[in-house]
């Protein structure tokens, strides 16, 4: 890769978000991205999954524990006609970037990777930085899935550039998916008495795990919470349904055993409608008084930013997987704490905006906390 000008931050996020990557395409942001750390001097790697869905891995400085930086390039669908701009355009509208992925999270990706860049290229011994870039975080971390140990220098911290608005936050939920089926019988629509309607039994199973209101708690992390996701059923209007599937979102807690809520699931859903799990993912849970935790405030502290940390996020991110990874073996997961400019309440949301004065922040932020990490043994 040619050896090129660090571009200014908004102007990459721009370029970011322009680069639409649903489920798809990640791989030519992943070269971008590259492209921007390449002339900083980091070692880079592409880990193919999928045509045109490499991730990047790339590294500078010592190779041993080093201080892990991660952000996805993936977003997700998006209906052009309900927005008021071109949902790709990255229009700005005073301190407001406009556009899909503009807070979830290509404004976290552009932060580090200039932050990142930036201490790279100047001279020092550096403790060591790895830049992970995923794809296919969105559904269900299938990206991240795919990466080995091998691939990674493992036991140092992760920081997740995940949408907090530059808030410290030290874990998230986890996740449950799963697939729900009900089986029928077809008959002519006129006579559905001599049918057996799937749509109607998982419609049935859907309003009751919609209104089920009794799900495991945690003081810290909440309730787990169960969304409807997506359905699906029948073939056309003038035949009964004889096949039906649902998705559904369970956001699990501490404490949450996945057969139990499973179990709960069946139960809430009746007979006839079998239930799996397709994607489960852990809670990520870093205790408060962990020395990475004191090292991210003093940074925050450091670029004059709110260093209290925040409740656990309700979103997962790739921390579900990496923490596991960047374990040292045998040991516990990584360290990890959840900070990108970001506005969380405006993930996968009509007209999704950041702001650009937090974007800027946060290449501070992530400048701080790194140079820290160079500088101390924390």
């Amino acid at each position: 890769m040619s050896v090129e000008p660090l571009p200014a931050v908004l102007d990459l996020l721009a370029e970011l978000v322009r680069g639409r990557s649903v489920a798809t395409g990640e791989g030519f942001l992943a070269r971008r991205a590259g492209a921007v750390l390449d002339g900083a001097g980091f070692k880079l790697t592409t880990v193919g999954w999928e045509p045109g869905r490499e991730q990047l891995i790339a590294r500078a400085g010592s190779p041993s524990a080093p201080l892990t930086l991660t952000g996805h390039l993936d977003t997700v669908p998006v209906d052009a006609s309900q927005w008021a701009v071109d949902p790709w355009g990255a229009e700005r509208d005073g301190d407001r970037m406009i556009g899909r992925g503009t807070s979830d999270m290509k404004s976290g990706v552009a932060a580090l990777l200039v932050a990142a860049a930036q201490h790279a290229g100047r001279p020092h011994e550096c403790r060591g930085i790895q830049i992970v870039l995923t794809a296919g975080e969105e559904t269900g971390c299938t990206g991240s899935a795919m990466l080995q140990r091998s691939d990674l220098a493992v036991g140092g911290p992760l920081v997740v550039a995940e949408p907090t608005a530059n808030r410290l936050v030290p874990g998230h939920k986890g996740a449950q998916w799963m697939r729900l089926i009900a089986k029928g019988r077809a008959a002519h629509g006129s006579a559905p008495e001599l049918g057996d309607n799937a749509v109607v039994r998982l419609a049935r199973a859907a309003v009751a795990l919609h209104d089920h209101a009794a799900w495991p708690t945690d003081e810290r992390f909440g309730s787990v919470t169960a969304n409807v996701g997506l359905f699906m059923g029948g073939v056309q209007v003038n035949v009964v349904p004889d096949a039906a599937h649902m998705l559904l979102d369970l956001r699990t807690v501490p404490g949450a055993d996945g057969s139990a809520l499973r179990g709960t699931v069946t139960t809430l859903a009746g007979e006839g409608v079998t239930v799996e799990d397709y994607v489960v993912l852990p809670v990520v849970d870093t205790q408060l008084d962990h020395p990475f935790v004191d090292l991210v405030r003093q940074a925050l502290v450091l670029a004059g930013q709110d260093a209290e940390p925040q409740p656990p996020a309700r979103f997962f991110t790739d921390a579900s997987v990496l923490a596991a990874l960047l374990a040292e073996d045998g040991g516990a997961p990584a360290p990890t704490v959840i900070l990108g400019p970001g506005e969380p309440n405006q993930c996968h949301v009509v007209d999704e905006w950041c702001s650009m004065t937090k974007v800027k922040a946060a290449v501070e932020i992530y400048a701080v906390l790194i140079n820290r990490w160079c500088a101390t043994g924390e």
